[in-house]
């Protein structure tokens, strides 16, 4: 009888340096074979084994390596089975650097560069492609991509805020491809408290300030707000206190009434403090009820009473006074009793029932129609007991000493028999610019000399009291002047690192700057924008050290450059100038227009945004997206013009456009395409023409010897679904999906290499999930193979 083969050869697929083997089984026990490779005999060949078990004769491949790659033939007689080896070489990387770059965030300070080099063994060439938040990365001014045989590359020259986020490497050869997810967290110094600064309460005393965390913590937590406050029309900002990052809001009581102030908020991290947060004009509105009156005087003391007096508060409020409420208190103690229970109209009271040898204080509040007002400043501390005799002047005050500013005193204690208790002096000092009398010392100078400091060059009037248990005696006055001369200063402006030479400003924001200086005598200071007087919209604003530059709302004609100079009576100056530049959003591009300069590209072009006539630092972003797929992918970024052209285009697929213009302070709205743009599909880019095979002379069915298997894909993520397919003549390949043939969608990308059958889906959403099914049919018969497709978001 004739022999004949049992069983062929079988493809094989097998990984570089793995084994393998071809077997075939024949009829005959005495059949000897010989094997080819590539159609050239096989007598000797590395880490090759040839073996005959019987009817079955095997070829086995120790450690697979490129060189075992190719078609083997076994003939026998007159038998003969033909198959190939296909050694498959993907990409890889050490795995212990997989684990480092996936399990922990790659961490850099803003401004700091960053490198994330990734080295890699495969079969070249090895394409290496770098994605950011699923769209792919390209060289620009900032990040580079370096790539070798051996490694790849990114590297961010200073990097932001904007480059955190998750990161893709991947790396794909003709064997396969290689995915690894990293993150990269860029830390910095908070953005500034979102505002605006919003007044929850304010009065004559009181100010409460509120206002949002930053939108963006500079990647780690806010730990405290800092808040500060400027009086309008002076100079400097004065420190408030703080909050923890738990509380948005502040309340001071360091206001006056009637008074306007500014204030403003930093938020600070680990990595240091934000910019300001800055609030409008905020103004200390009086109450309708009475302010507080003068401390109350005391007129006399006995054992167990004290008569006070007091006069009526300089601020009466939005209605008459109908009385007043009177407290008292122990020396010593923090709780205030009171003494009458309800209003008295009188503004003179004896406080009876004392105890006898303790020392009091009283406290007054006035009353009117809105309520009680607040209270004044205590008293001072009376003894309930026989009042003594208060002490007498003093005598001999004088001037001892003097300078630009200070002034000393010395006097000499009243006579003996007005002077044996005394407990000490009081100093009070008033100047010709103040009327009001105010105190020099809190506690009393044992000491009959004194000296008063912080004066300016200014007539003074001084007066002495001395004290003992029942109050101050009669005060001596004495007037003295101080005077000085002031040097000669050049006109010399104070720029620190808190005055910038460059500010941008977005329309509709104040545009302030304060240039602090120093001069003697006072300069004559002149603003310039671009060489010519400033327009009547800027306010100028020049005292006590400081000029000042405010525009309530920035237009875009207010961008230029501003030049302050100071002239004095010597004829010496000094100047100093900056650069605003006012800018906003850009405003959306025109209409998107698409044309085939070039076969096989799509070139797009576009009207500009109307902002490029006053923002130089615009640039556009150009994304696109297939048919029936939902998700954008950005295809060109930092484009300074109005064209950009698309070369990766695949024929059969329909595919929108959309263009953004972007700044530095975000993104405009999108323009985008209406009608998609379409290359027409020919049967030579999507058919491969089997290859035939010789030797096989009998007729088999279809049969999947690797079936389809499951798969689970991250929307946007590529999708591959493979199976190997036997049987002759070669079957005939249709694919499907829930029952719907696939073969004219354009969407799906099918493959048949030598019975190795692929479906590929380049960017998979929610709508391609389902069950996929392979039908394989010839002359003989019909085979099939079903997996299901699992989407799943990218959370």
């Amino acid at each position: 009888p004739r022999c004949y083969v049992n069983k062929q050869l079988l493809n094989v697929r097998v990984l570089k340096g793995e084994p393998a083997e071809l077997s075939c089984t024949v009829s005959k026990h005495d059949v000897t074979g010989t094997w080819y490779k590539d159609g050239l005999k096989l007598t000797s060949m590395d880490g090759v084994v040839f073996e005959k078990q019987g009817l079955v004769h095997k070829l086995i491949i120790n450690k697979a390596e490129d060189i075992h790659a190719g078609k083997y033939r076994f003939e026998g007689g007159d038998i003969k089975t033909e198959a190939s080896i296909f050694v498959e070489d993907p990409p890889q990387v050490d795995p212990v650097l997989i684990k480092n770059l996936t399990s922990v965030p790659t961490v850099a300070k803003a401004g700091q560069p960053v490198k994330i080099k990734v080295p890699f063994a495969g079969r070249l060439p090895v394409r290496a492609t770098w994605l950011k938040d699923k769209m792919e990365l390209g060289d620009n001014t900032r990040i580079r991509l370096d790539k070798t045989d051996t490694f790849t590359m990114l590297s961010i020259a200073s990097s932001t805020r904007q480059d955190c986020g998750d990161y893709k490497v991947r790396l794909k050869n003709d064997s396969g491809v290689l995915e690894i997810n990293l993150k990269l967290l860029v830390i910095d110094k908070p953005q500034p408290p979102a505002g605006p600064i919003k007044i929850v309460e304010s009065s004559a005393n009181n100010i409460t300030i509120q206002w949002k965390p930053p939108k963006d913590d500079g990647g780690k937590p806010v730990q405290r707000y800092i808040i500060e406050r400027q009086q309008v029309g002076k100079n400097g900002w004065e420190a408030l206190g703080e909050t923890p990052r738990s509380c948005t809001t502040f309340t001071t009581n360091k206001v006056q009434e009637d008074m306007s102030y500014y204030f403003r908020v930093r938020a600070v991290n680990v990595e240091g403090t934000s910019d300001a947060l800055e609030s409008e004009e905020v103004k200390a509105v009086g109450k309708a009820s009475p302010g507080a009156p003068d401390p109350p005087e005391i007129v006399s003391a006995s054992k167990d009473t004290i008569t006070i007096s007091w006069k009526v508060p300089r601020k009466t409020g939005s209605s008459r006074i109908v009385g007043y409420m009177v407290q008292k208190r122990k020396k010593g103690t923090i709780t205030w009793m009171p003494v009458n229970n309800g209003p008295i109209a009188d503004k003179k009271l004896k406080v009876t029932n004392l105890k006898k040898g303790l020392q009091y204080e009283f406290r007054v509040a006035a009353v009117n129609a809105a309520g009680i007002g607040d209270a004044s400043e205590p008293s001072k501390p009376a003894f309930a007991r026989d009042s003594t005799k208060a002490p007498g002047q003093v005598e001999d005050l004088k001037v001892s000493s003097s300078d630009s500013t200070s002034v000393t005193l010395t006097w000499k204690r009243p006579e003996a028999k007005d002077g044996s208790d005394v407990k000490g002096y009081e100093v009070e000092m008033k100047s010709s610019s103040n009327p009001n009398w105010t105190k020099c010392n809190a506690l009393p100078i044992e000491v009959t000399t004194y000296t008063v400091k912080g004066l300016q060059a200014d007539t003074y009037f001084f007066r002495v009291r001395a004290l003992n248990d029942s109050g101050p005696g009669e005060a001596v006055e004495l007037e003295a002047c101080t005077k000085s001369a002031a040097p000669v200063v050049s006109p010399r402006l104070l720029i620190d690192d808190t005055v910038k030479t460059f500010l941008v400003i977005k329309a509709g924001n104040i545009i302030r700057v304060n240039i602090p200086y120093e001069a003697s005598p006072d300069p004559v200071v002149t603003w310039l924008k671009d060489g010519l007087p400033l327009p009547s919209r800027a306010t100028i604003r020049t005292e006590d050290g400081t000029t000042q530059l405010l525009i309530k709302a920035a237009e875009f004609t207010d961008s230029g450059t501003y030049t302050v100079e100071l002239r004095n009576g010597l004829g010496k100056k000094n100047s100093f100038s900056f650069q605003v530049q006012v800018t906003d959003i850009p405003q959306p591009p025109g209409p998107i227009q698409l044309s085939e300069n070039v076969p096989n590209t799509v070139t797009v072009t576009w009207e500009p945004s109307a902002s490029e006539k006053w923002d130089r630092n615009l640039y556009y972003t150009v994304l696109k997206r297939e048919s029936q797929k939902g998700l954008w992918h950005l295809v060109g970024d930092l484009i300074y013009t109005n064209k950009f052209t698309f070369t990766k285009l695949i024929p059969g697929r329909d595919y929108y456009f959309k263009v953004v213009a972007k700044n530095d302070l975000g993104a405009s709205g999108s323009s985008e395409t209406v009608q998609p743009w379409r290359i027409r599909k020919t049967k030579v880019d999507f058919h491969i023409k089997p290859q035939k095979y010789r030797g096989v002379n009998q007729n088999q069915p279809p049969r999947f010897t690797v079936p389809l298997k499951p798969h689970v894909v991250i929307t946007g993520s590529e999708c591959r679904m493979s199976c190997a397919v036997g049987g002759h003549p070669p079957p005939k390949i249709t694919w499907y999906k829930d029952n719907r043939d696939l073969s004219n969608d354009p969407t799906y990308f099918c493959t048949n290499d030598f019975g190795v059958c692929c479906l590929i889906i380049l960017g998979v959403s929610k709508i391609d999930e389902g069950e996929y099914m392979i039908e394989a049919t010839n002359e003989s018969g019909r085979a099939f193979s079903r997996a299901f497709l699992t989407i799943k978001g990218n959370s």
